[in-house]
């Protein structure tokens, strides 16, 4: 849940100034990096100042204008690029990071073109919020039933489904069960001089 304005967003410590030095690092204005990740200057200066939390598909979205990973943008980057990424035992698996209600975990190296993680997604949470990016998504559902909008087509998918499309083309996600739903998903990372849109529940436009 993001905070009433004047408050601040402290799950995701560190975030607020790593965003800022990254805009500035890159040679963005604020009104040129809030247009191409789909938010208002003032919802972005927010983000910058932690009086924001960011959801998991702006941080998507800031990721791609940045030209890095989620995972760095968390400061999870890790040591080397290392192949291999262990899962471990269930239970010592890490709890993972939420970000506007959704819950992830790294399942790629960083630094890489494409970005895959494990994504759980709660009944209910971002359902509305359609995404615009350059680049390609592929998602396959785990356990649990979600629900894909591609344009005006609605998809539902179950276990075993997966989904592969270009992100050009307008998109939700969103869960279909009260338990939410698990799935593997991986996009691309690109740097484009296209605006990146985010429109449709008013998320980003405050």
């Amino acid at each position: 849940m993001n905070p009433p304005d004047g408050g601040v967003a402290d799950e995701l410590p560190g975030v607020a100034p790593r965003l800022r030095d990254l805009r500035r690092n890159r040679g963005l204005t604020l009104e040129a990096a809030a247009g191409r990740a789909g938010l208002s200057p003032a919802h972005l200066s927010r983000l910058e100042t932690g009086r924001r939390q960011p959801s998991l598909p702006m941080l998507l979205g800031l990721a791609r204008v940045y030209g890095t990973t989620v995972s760095e943008l968390l400061g999870e980057m890790p040591p080397e690029r290392d192949a291999i990424v262990r899962g471990g035992p269930p239970g010592d698996a890490p709890r993972g990071t939420e970000a506007g209600g959704w819950v992830y975990r790294q399942a790629g190296g960083a630094g890489r073109a494409m970005q895959a993680l494990r994504v759980h997604v709660p009944y209910g949470t971002e359902g509305d919020l359609v995404r615009v990016h350059p680049g390609e998504e592929w998602l396959y559902v785990l356990d649990g039933r979600l629900r894909v909008v591609l344009g005006e087509t609605v998809h539902d998918l179950g276990p075993g489904d997966s989904a592969h499309f270009d992100s050009l083309t307008p998109h939700r996600i969103a869960a279909l069960d009260a338990g939410g739903v698990r799935l593997l998903f991986v996009h691309t990372l690109l740097q484009s001089p296209a605006a990146e849109l985010c429109l449709g529940s008013g998320i980003h436009r405050l």
